[in-house]
Parts: C-alpha cells; sequence; structure tokens
C-alpha cells in the first residue's frame, strides 16, 4: 500500500477522488492501492522550553540554546498548562498506523519549504523509515494531480529545501524566546513584550516611516507657470523648483500677460512601455490592497481557496515569471478566457489567441519553486465577491502580461522666457497594446510626483525651435515638500520584499527577492502577528503603530534585531541553503552565536516602560482566579495574570457587556464571582439595562436574578 500525505483534509479528499480511492475510514481514505490521509497544518512542532527544563523565565536562564533540538505533538494551552492538542495527537496516530502498513510514502504536502516541514518533521518524529517520494504541482486541476501522481519525484531531492524550512523554523524559535524574554525582563516584567527575527524589523521600518512622517516639517518652494495657445491647443509649461519666495516673486515680476517667449528645444522620443510581469503572491497582494483594501493575510487566503477549488496556480509563489513549457500551453488558458464572463478579459483573450504573445514573463531560469500566478482550465463555478475580484485580477494581469507593448510619443519642449527655462511635456500613445486592458490602481495623492503633474499636458501642438508664443496666463504657484507616506500594507509588501531599498522596476526586484524580509509565503502572517500583539493598527488604509508599539521600537530601534538589513540577509543565506551552497551547520552557528549576542544586550537594557498601554494602572492586588498565585495587572483594555511567564495565560478584556469595568469592580467580579449592579449594560439582545456582571468558570454572563 502507497500512504499519501496531504497537508489538510480537503486536499486529501480531492487527491482521493481522481486516483479513485472511495473508502471513507477515520482519518483516511483508502482504495486502488492507496491510503490518503492528512495533517491539519503543523502536527509536529518544536518543543517550548519548559521540555527543555526552563519552565519560568528569568535572567538566569538565557539564552536558551538546545544542544539539539526536539520535536513534540502540537501543544494548547488550557488552565494555564501546555497539554498536547488531542485532536493532533489522534490523527498522528492514524499516520503512525498506516506507515506501519506502507510500502512507500508519497508525500502530498503544499509543494513549498512550510509544506516540506510539516511532513518531515511528522516523519521524523515518527521515527519512520518506509522511503518517500514526493508529489510536486503547481495547481489542483485533475490533470495536473494525474501528471503529478505519473512523475513523481524521489524525496531526497528536496532534502535541501527541508534543511532550509528546519533553518528558519529553529532561527526563529531562538532568536524569538530569547529576545522576547530578555525584554520582557529588562522592562520589568509589567507585560510580554514580543521580538522575532522577521517581525521586529518589520515593525521598525512601520515605526521609522511613522515617526518620519508625524516629524516631518513641509517646506515651501514655488513655480512660475505659463499658459500657451498654438492651433487651437492650449497647454502650459513650468519652471524648475525655486526655494525662495523672494527669488520667485523677482523672477515672475520681469513677466507678464502678453511678455513674448522663444521655443528653444523640442524632443520627441518614442517610449515602448513594456507590460507588467506576472503576479507572485506577493504583488497580488500588493495591487489588491491598493484595489480594494484587502490585508495581505484576507489576499492570501481568498487565492489559497480559488487554488483549492482548481481554478488558479499555487498561490505561495515567490516568481512572477513561467517557464517555456508553461508557455507552450498559454494559448489553451485564453481559449477558455475568451469565454469568461467579464467582457474586457474575454475580448482581450479573443485577441490574443492566435497573435504573437509578448514573452517578457517568459524565463526559465527565473522560475523558483513554482511559476507565477495564472488561471487555470477549470471553470469557476459561483464566486463570492472578494474570490471573483482576486481571480479577475490574475486573469487580467495574464492577459496583459502576453500583450504588445505600449508606444508613446513623449515630447519635452523648453521655452525661454526672458532668461527663466518653462518646461512643457506631452504624451501621444501611438499604440495603446496591454493598456487597453489595464485598469490602473490609483496611488494616494502622496505617491504622485508634483513635477510631473504640473509639466503634464494631454496634447501639445506641432512647435519648433526658435519659435516665438505669447504667454497668455501667470501664476506663481506655491508647493510644499512632502514627506514620505505612512505604510499601508501595499507599500510595507514592497518594503519587505526588497528589505526596504525603494526599487521602482519590476525586474530589479525580482532580483532582490531572495534578501527580502520573509517570504512571500510568510509575510502576510508577519504583519497579522503585529495586530496581534497590539503592536500595530488601521486607520483605514494605513498602519499605524500603537503606543506600545512604539515604545518597543524606541527599546530596540538602534538593536541588531532591528536591522531589516540583516535579517535580509539571513533570507538569502536561507535560499542559499535551498541552493545547497550554504550548510545547515554553518547558518545555525552564525545564528546562536548572534543569539547569545543580542539577548545580552537585551538583558543590559534594564529600562522600565513609561507608555500607558506596557506599563499596568494598577493601585491595589487583585488575585487571579486561574493559578491563584499571581495578580492581576490592569492595562487600558485588558486584565492579565502577572504569572504569565510562569505559565498563567489568564486574560480578561476590561470592557464587558459594553461597560468598562474599573478597579474595584474588576476585583469584585474576579474574586467574588460578582459586579455591583452596573448601568448600560448589553444584554444578548443589544439593549442597554442595568445587571450585574457574573464571573462562573471562566466565563462572564448577565446574573439572572
Amino acid at each position: 500500500m502507497k500512504v499519501v500525505i496531504a497537508e489538510k483534509p480537503s486536499v486529501a479528499r480531492d487527491l482521493a477522488r481522481v486516483m479513485g480511492a472511495k473508502e471513507v475510514k477515520d482519518g483516511y481514505i483508502t482504495g486502488n492501492g492507496y491510503a490518503f490521509t492528512y495533517a491539519f497544518g503543523h502536527l509536529i512542532q518544536l518543543c517550548t522550553p519548559q521540555a527543555y527544563g526552563y519552565p519560568t523565565w528569568t535572567v538566569s536562564n538565557l539564552p536558551i540554546i538546545p544542544s539539539e533540538f526536539r520535536l513534540e505533538v502540537k501543544k494548547i494551552k488550557r488552565d494555564g498548562k501546555q497539554i498536547d492538542d488531542a485532536g493532533a495527537s489522534k490523527q498522528l496516530n492514524t499516520i503512525k498506523e498506516l506507515i506501519a502498513q506502507a510500502e512507500e510514502i508519497i508525500v502530498a504536502t503544499d509543494a513549498g519549504r512550510e509544506g516540506e516541514l510539516i511532513f518531515r518533521n511528522i516523519y521524523y518524529y515518527l521515527q519512520a523509515e518506509v522511503p518517500f517520494k514526493r508529489l510536486w504541482i503547481s495547481s489542483q486541476t485533475d490533470r495536473a494531480i494525474k501528471e503529478g501522481f505519473a512523475n513523481l519525484k524521489d524525496g531526497t531531492e528536496y532534502d535541501s529545501l527541508y534543511m532550509s524550512a528546519k533553518s528558519r523554523a529553529e532561527s526563529d524559535w531562538l532568536i524569538g524566546i530569547n529576545a522576547t524574554q530578555a525584554l520582557t525582563l529588562a522592562a520589568g516584567n509589567r507585560g510580554l513584550l514580543s521580538l522575532g527575527r522577521v517581525q521586529t524589523p518589520t515593525l521598525a521600518m512601520i515605526c521609522s516611516r511613522y515617526m518620519e512622517n508625524k516629524n516631518f516639517k513641509p517646506q515651501a518652494f514655488y513655480k512660475i507657470q505659463a499658459g500657451f495657445e498654438k492651433d487651437n491647443i492650449r497647454f502650459k509649461a513650468t519652471s524648475t523648483k525655486i526655494d525662495k519666495k523672494e527669488e520667485a516673486e523677482t523672477a515672475i515680476g520681469n513677466l507678464a500677460v502678453g511678455t513674448e517667449a522663444k521655443v528653444i528645444k523640442v524632443e520627441a522620443k518614442e517610449t515602448k512601455e513594456q507590460p507588467p510581469l506576472l503576479f507572485d503572491l506577493t504583488s497580488l497582494q500588493q495591487d489588491a490592497n491598493k484595489k480594494y483594501g484587502y490585508s495581505a493575510d484576507q489576499t492570501l487566503s481568498i487565492a489559497q481557496t480559488l487554488y483549492e477549488n482548481k481554478v488558479i496556480t499555487y498561490p505561495r509563489t515567490g516568481s512572477r515569471y513561467i517557464g517555456e513549457d508553461v508557455f507552450e500551453n498559454i494559448a489553451e488558458l485564453f481559449q477558455h478566457l475568451a469565454h469568461t464572463a467579464d467582457e474586457e478579459i474575454a475580448a482581450i483573450s479573443r485577441n490574443l489567441i492566435g497573435a504573437k504573445l509578448n514573452k517578457r514573463s517568459v524565463d526559465d531560469k527565473k522560475v523558483t519553486d513554482h511559476h507565477a500566478l495564472l488561471v487555470t482550465e477549470e471553470k469557476p463555478g459561483p464566486l463570492r465577491k472578494e474570490q471573483q475580484h482576486i481571480y479577475n485580477m490574475i486573469a487580467k494581469r495574464m492577459v496583459e502580461s502576453f500583450s504588445d507593448v505600449c508606444l508613446k510619443d513623449i515630447t519635452t519642449v523648453t521655452i525661454d522666457a526672458k532668461g527663466i527655462e518653462l518646461i512643457a511635456k506631452g504624451t501621444v500613445i501611438k499604440q495603446y497594446g496591454w493598456r487597453l486592458s489595464a485598469e490602473q490602481v490609483d496611488l494616494p495623492d502622496d505617491d504622485k510626483n508634483i513635477d510631473d503633474q504640473d509639466n503634464e499636458n494631454a496634447q501639445l501642438p506641432k512647435l519648433a525651435a526658435e519659435e516665438s508664443l505669447e504667454i497668455l496666463s501667470l501664476e506663481l504657484a506655491e508647493r510644499f515638500t512632502k514627506a514620505k507616506p505612512i505604510h499601508t500594507e501595499a507599500s510595507l509588501l514592497k518594503a519587505m520584499e526588497t528589505s526596504g531599498k525603494e526599487i521602482e522596476d519590476d525586474e530589479m526586484r525580482q532580483a532582490m527577492k531572495d534578501c527580502g524580509l520573509g517570504t512571500p509565503a510568510t509575510r502576510a502572517a508577519t504583519i497579522e502577528t503585529l495586530f496581534q500583539r497590539e503592536y500595530i493598527k488601521r486607520e483605514k488604509k494605513k498602519l499605524i503603530p500603537t503606543e506600545k508599539g512604539i515604545a518597543v521600537y524606541q527599546l530596540i530601534k538602534d538593536r541588531s534585531i532591528a536591522k531589516v538589513t540583516l535579517t535580509g540577509k539571513w533570507e538569502q543565506k536561507l535560499e542559499e541553503m535551498r541552493a545547497n551552497k550554504v550548510s545547515y551547520a554553518v547558518f545555525m552557528k552564525h545564528i546562536k552565536d548572534y543569539t547569545v549576542k543580542i539577548t545580552k544586550e537585551l538583558l543590559q537594557l534594564r529600562v522600565a516602560i513609561q507608555q500607558e498601554e506596557i506599563k499596568p494602572q494598577q493601585k491595589g492586588k487583585i488575585k487571579c482566579p486561574k493559578c491563584v498565585s499571581g495578580n492581576m495587572l490592569l492595562f487600558d483594555k485588558v486584565a492579565q495574570c502577572d504569572h504569565y511567564a510562569r505559565g498563567c495565560d489568564f486574560k480578561i478584556w476590561r470592557t464587558l457587556n459594553g461597560v468598562f469595568l474599573e478597579e474595584r469592580e474588576m476585583k469584585s467580579l474576579l474574586e467574588k464571582g460578582k459586579t455591583s449592579i452596573l448601568k448600560g449594560v448589553k444584554n444578548k439582545d443589544g439593549q442597554s439595562i442595568d445587571a450585574a456582571l457574573v464571573f462562573k468558570d471562566f466565563k462572564v454572563s448577565l446574573d439572572d436574578a
């Protein structure tokens, strides 16, 4: 029997259906010589510090560096204790029993770094010795699954991918656990201050941009704008920036409406604007955030669902290219899209059938584990609005990417007005090419270049050097320098992709991807972690650091753990490990040495955090109802046991049923089990009533009495 291990039940069911296995058992499906079973994501995890003999957070324990990392069943917290996840244990036993009967294992977890780690952790934890092969596919269509099973890869081909994944997990463990404990202890144990290998430099990018924006002082500058007309075509020309108002006023004082100006130079240049590259996950997340306001995590979740529904290819890709083999079949996809419900996509797809296709996005050497995002030949059924948006974005980008270039004639006219140089620009599109399908994402005003706006004209008349023009209008325009805008998820993803370097060119950005912060698959989770830690919040599309986030940033901004370039170099080394250019031993020695260094740095801070969101407002003592030995710390939004470092995870919101509990009422609720009669309490129907709150079995409810 061949045992196939998928990453989740839905995928196992789909694989089983395609391969003819129909008998459903408890935890697997069998038939046709196969048994299809599954994980629930990570069934196995790296052991917690408690497993190595470090149950509490103390300075003397740090740094915690296991001589050898061990694995354990996924844990959950219950009553302040870490216990095995019962569901994970049960499924693990099912997998163990199946492996005992297996002649071969087929690895069908997601074809990427994380999917490889999920399988290998199970395999090594169970001490399995059965040989395994790898199913490596880029879409979940029936055809792709059948072809994948017909062309299974030797499992050892992915050893370097596993070592890269193992190194990433262990380095995150070492830096995250030690840095978090060190900073929390250094800050007086007043609240959990979480740090991480990727999380912390990402927070630093958000905070530094926010501080730069808020502290920015706009500087005024001036431009002279003159209006002209020829052949019934009106246009404007603008001077370069003049810093001082007096100089600008003197210059414009020499001019007047009716003054003659002379054309000095006319430059006409044809430019080819290449179509955009195909989407990888990060660029899809950026555009979805700009266009629809979707978070990175939301876009990934939608794309994953579309992938599992077989209508797009593997979403967690870091490549914006396809290989020649995929390109050979791209015409089939245009045949498919020619009948899609979106008329614009359908019309352009019909035009591409039989046409010579643009091959800018075709390059075998630039395809990594998976090629760029494409739709598949499967016709989507009814989709939710968000799913339709993402599907259409991918389909539209496909027809754009394979369309012809956009040809423009850009004319730049230089005019002399009594010694003042004025510039006018006009653009004429000769061939729309891919822009026939382009629905441009509007950038925030802060991202637009004022100089280009001032000089740009919809149309220019035919002009020649030495020609005289009469000034018909004159204006001294005051402008102000602008700060770099506060990060949105779109701009943050762009910055993470290149370790903060400002690179606009698609292909240059693609070349930088190996030394960005995290990977396309992990960036969304990193951003979500910052929300969960209450380090950042959303204001419309903007990412705003909280007081707690700013406080942590101020503590670590000059420390190496906040340096974007360092984390980018680590990511590059992990990619090199996958390519067998760096060994696990060398990389992990560097990480362990760094862990010792950063732990020492953070412990030496010995700081007291002043921000209200971190410093509790505790005035008296409230016993923790869970561990009893701890006392509750009162923060702005929550009350939390001060023994969290010893394993007690009890916390409770301070606003319950619409009423904020002051210290006296919180003490009464947690120690006596009941508050006094409170005004404006919301019942289950949302009505405001006067009632007491009751605390029983760690749940809060309204007093029925």
